[in-house]
């Protein structure tokens, strides 16, 4: 018996052995084939797992490009992937090509209810009927709520004088600004879902808040980490979440998030009155959800309704808030840019109007400065990936249907051929010599395309106007006594600041 299993054994190791080689060889073949971008040799089993830096990537991709241009191949052990370089070829793919290149990869591990609801939302969902539908959706209500007597606008104006308030209560002594800015951001979007604000000491929002920065590295399957690691594994060989104890020691964060967004959404269904408009954004999905019963064709569901509030929570708060954490660092390392925003708003607003989005137009500088603070901070350099859903050419070279495409937005926005200072903080990138604001095209903070950021409007109103009004009220600066911080972002689930504290004196 004992020789019998052993030469089964070695029967299946050998039958592994080999399936994997032509899978290699497939994926060889493919590289060989004519127009394929270049790229570097890949192993067996790990393809070009060794040559990428999970630290940072970034520093990889621009030594490949160096050496195989702006548009190279690489394999991530079974998976096929090409690397968009520059904004030429960027662009000719999230826009000339939007159609071809608005899928994303599939990973199993989103339909598992341990990791989130079985529908995927907008950012994570695959291109098609359904996505279209719940991006339309999410497009019209943000614009819905931005105008009206209850408006975003508004509600991010209150949220600003509460952010003022707290930064006052430290009375200029030294603290981190992290938590204060994330708890103001989680809060505008607590606005806009739940209609409502949290104090920003109140546990279950703290909590809250907190299990979005953990969800938002787990939906980053493709980058570093050992988290993102584990699930990479585990979206490969999905039958692995058949292990007992596997899915509740992976997944005990996510059903815990999910978990608290189903308590509010339940708490704020029993508030909700049909017959009056809808006062957010939970309204009106609930709204379509009854609209679209018995209708096997719509998309809106429950199970969507949480993966489109997760989603804003997951993405809208924390990306935000790292690009104001940046802003303040900022302002603190350069206090020559500090203070001519503060001549600005004094100018055009005045030390105790309350600012509007209306006053922007007329404070380019401001404006420039905030631009130059998303550019030089490329909070976001790799963003999400994409995947084509047909044959695509990009700069001659042809990309086979289902291969996933990485676009190294870092590329953009540090292109040395595009700014003229690529990796300091200068303003006057966005700045014609008479000191109007320019936008430029290489400005790709958001993205571009079919799958650029629905909550680019948000997110442009809300860094003007917590931006804005905490410059208004305060002077930002280094504690004394403490060295100056760094510049240089830290790469993890986004690139953020070295932790560092400031001073805030009342102006």
């Amino acid at each position: 018996m004992g020789l019998l299993m052993g030469d089964i054994l070695v029967s299946l190791t050998m039958a592994v052995a080999i399936f994997l080689l032509l899978v290699d060889l497939m994926h060889l073949r493919q590289r060989w084939a004519a127009r394929y971008p270049p790229g570097p040799m890949a192993l067996p089993g790990l393809g070009n797992l060794l040559q990428v830096d999970f630290q940072d990537p970034r520093r990889s991709f621009h030594q490949l490009r160096c050496r195989y241009g702006d548009v190279f191949s690489l394999q991530l052990a079974w998976t096929p992937a090409v690397v968009l370089n520059g904004l030429a070829a960027v662009r000719k793919a999230l826009v000339t090509c939007s159609e071809d290149t608005a899928d994303r990869p599939p990973m199993p591990i989103f339909s598992h209810r341990g990791f989130a609801p079985h529908s995927q939302g907008v950012v994570f969902a695959r291109y098609g009927p359904a996505w279209r539908e719940q991006r339309r959706f999410s497009v019209s209500t943000l614009r819905n709520f931005g105008l009206g007597k209850k408006s975003l606008e508004q509600w991010v104006t209150g949220e600003a004088a509460c952010l003022c308030a707290a930064f006052a209560d430290h009375a200029g002594r030294p603290f981190s600004p992290n938590a204060l800015l994330n708890k103001a951001v989680g809060n505008v979007i607590a606005s806009l879902t739940f209609g409502r604000r949290f104090e920003y000491d109140d546990p279950r929002f703290v909590r809250l808040l907190d299990l979005t920065k953990t969800l938002l590295e787990k939906k980053k399957v493709f980058l570093p980490s050992v988290r993102a690691q584990t699930l990479r594994v585990l979206n490969v060989v999905p039958v692995l979440l058949r292990i007992p104890g596997l899915v509740d020691k992976v997944f005990s964060e996510n059903k815990e998030f999910w978990g608290l967004v189903d308590e509010l959404v339940t708490e704020h269904r029993m508030t909700r009155d049909p017959t009056q408009p809808p006062r957010d954004m939970t309204d009106a999905y609930l709204a379509e959800v009854e609209k679209a019963k018995g209708n096997p064709d719509s998309s809106f569901s429950d199970e969507n309704l949480y993966s489109v509030i997760g989603e804003l929570f997951i993405a809208g708060t924390v990306s935000t808030s790292a690009t104001l954490v940046w802003a303040l660092l900022l302002m603190i390392l350069y206090p020559e840019v500090q203070r001519r925003v503060q001549q600005e708003i004094d100018e055009v607003i005045g030390p105790a109007q309350q600012p509007e989005m209306g006053d922007q137009a007329r404070m380019p500088y401001t404006t420039a400065v905030l631009h130059e603070v998303q550019r030089f901070a490329d909070i976001g350099p790799l963003g999400t990936p994409h995947m084509t859903s047909r044959d695509t050419k990009v700069q001659g070279f042809l990309i086979p249907k289902g291969t996933v495409l990485f676009t190294n937005l870092s590329s953009v926005l540090k292109d040395e051929a595009v700014w003229e200072k690529p990796f300091r903080f200068h303003p006057g990138h966005f700045l014609d010599a008479q000191g109007r604001f320019v936008k430029q095209e290489a400005f790709m903070s958001f993205s571009a395309g079919r799958r650029a950021c629905l909550g680019e409007p948000l997110a442009r109103m809300e860094l003007f106007l917590f931006f804005t009004c905490l410059l208004q009220h305060f002077s930002f600066s280094v504690p004394a006594g403490q060295p100056r911080p760094s510049d240089h972002g830290i790469f993890a689930t986004l690139v953020t600041p070295a932790p560092y504290q400031l001073c805030a004196v009342a102006r």
